[in-house]
């Protein structure tokens, strides 16, 4: 998103319906069926409005795709990470993490952004390189914490857990009949264990 620069304050109400908009239409017909003046019609806004804020509609969607993440994750807190337990951090994501993936909306997300990564490269290539791996960098520092205590193995590589945590999700979300929020409260607490990031 770029910056408001000088004059009027920007609208923080217009910046929610276009993320919001961008995120609908996404979902709905994916990078090819999305269009700055479609975002702009839902978002009830002028396109200028938008290119204010994006020059492309892939920056856009890599925007709105963020907003359905959780941002109250206190292990994404570098200061937390060094002073915290890893196990105290990742059990209190866990609520919010299995509320968020569980939901209609966020299975369509990840169907569409599986898709989208080959037909559309550039959006993956933006969202990896904003969203994807300044996250992956704090969950890698979480695992070196962990290791520091002897409860992720000293052998255990950053990238394959990372990718394996991720993976496992986005796989259970995607099953015929996926998990509810009790059920993936469960996996998760599974998957961080056989991790090291949560006690046997």
């Amino acid at each position: 998103m770029t910056s408001a620069g000088r004059g009027r304050p920007r609208d923080s109400s217009a910046d929610l319906a276009i993320l919001r908009a961008g995120l609908e239409l996404f979902i709905e017909g994916g990078v090819e069926g999305t269009s700055m003046e479609q975002i702009a019609k839902r978002a009830g806004v002028g396109k200028p409005t938008i290119y204010r804020r994006f020059s492309t509609k892939e920056e856009l969607i890599a925007a709105a795709m963020e907003t359905i993440v959780p941002h109250d994750v206190s292990w994404t807190d570098p200061d937390a990470i060094e002073t915290e337990s890893p196990h105290a951090l990742v059990e209190a994501a866990i609520d919010s993490a299995a509320a968020t993936v569980t939901t209609p909306q966020y299975r369509a997300l990840v169907a569409r952004v599986l898709g989208s990564a080959v037909s559309h490269p550039q959006l993956m290539a933006i969202y990896w390189e904003r969203y994807i791996l300044p996250r992956r960098r704090q969950a890698a520092r979480l695992l070196a914490r962990a290791r520091e205590l002897g409860t992720v193995a000293a052998d255990t590589d950053d990238d394959v857990a990372i990718d394996m945590m991720v993976g496992a999700v986005t796989y259970r979300v995607l099953q015929p009949n996926p998990p509810d929020v009790q059920q993936m409260r469960q996996y998760l607490r599974a998957l961080y264990r056989q991790i090291g990031l949560l006690p046997h």
